[in-house]
């Protein structure tokens, strides 16, 4: 091969690397795809009589835009969209609330609120350490407190209040320092009621109304809680 012959083929070789590298800058951001599997998982657990999540198998959750689901407007330094927010309230959904749910792991919102899960609360959940919204209340949901939801060290509110939650509130959400509104009336919940409650900083709401607390008193120390405005 002589030399201008040499030339031609390096130019072709830089001409088709270029439009290779064009061709993957300007691919279309899709969303993550263990986020993906994990909303299908979500799906299948759950019944969904008014067809609510029909679109969710067309398409990319976040581009094709699924019902309730939110996701940042661009992309992250892993060049994947991310699922932001879960909001599927009052859609008379039943079944079970999917340990799937813990891959969704850049999830800020999570709201169930209003239908008719039953099943307990995933532990899983508790590993969603982005997470500011837990919203489960007014389902059927039963069985006792996850222990790893006091991993969840971002929660702004927790509400479980109305569905058939036993069991006592485990110590371990003492952990949940940015907590404010803490919502747990209306349910089966027994024991004492935590001092451990009482080192949140942040907590201005506290319901644990309509439950099966045992013990002779409100623990002292929630006298020491200046942010809290209703007990």
């Amino acid at each position: 091969m002589c030399r201008a012959q040499e030339w031609a083929y390096a130019a072709l070789l830089l001409l088709c690397f270029s439009s290779s590298v064009l061709l993957v800058g300007a691919a279309k951001p899709v969303t993550r795809p263990s986020e993906v599997d994990a909303l299908l998982e979500i799906k299948r657990s759950l019944l969904d009589p008014n067809g609510n999540l029909s679109n969710w198998n067309r398409g990319d959750p976040c581009i094709s835009k699924w019902t309730g689901v939110l996701c940042y407007s661009s992309t992250l330094d892993d060049n994947y969209l991310h699922v932001v927010e879960l909001r599927l309230l009052n859609m008379s959904l039943s079944g079970n609330l999917s340990p799937a749910l813990g891959r969704l792991s850049y999830l800020q919102v999570l709201d169930f609120m209003w239908n008719e899960i039953t099943g307990g609360i995933p532990g899983e959940i508790g590993n969603i350490t982005s997470l500011k919204l837990l919203l489960l209340n007014g389902n059927q949901l039963s069985g006792s407190l996850p222990e790893n939801l006091g991993n969840l060290v971002h929660l702004d509110r927790i509400q479980i209040d109305q569905n058939h939650i036993s069991g006592p509130i485990p110590k371990t959400f003492a952990n949940l320092k940015a907590i404010r509104h803490f919502h747990m009336n209306n349910n089966s919940i027994s024991g004492e009621i935590p001092s451990e409650l009482s080192e949140l900083p942040s907590l201005i709401h506290i319901q644990l109304d309509n439950n099966n607390f045992s013990g002779s008193t409100i623990p002292d120390s929630y006298g020491n809680m200046i942010t809290l405005l209703k007990l």
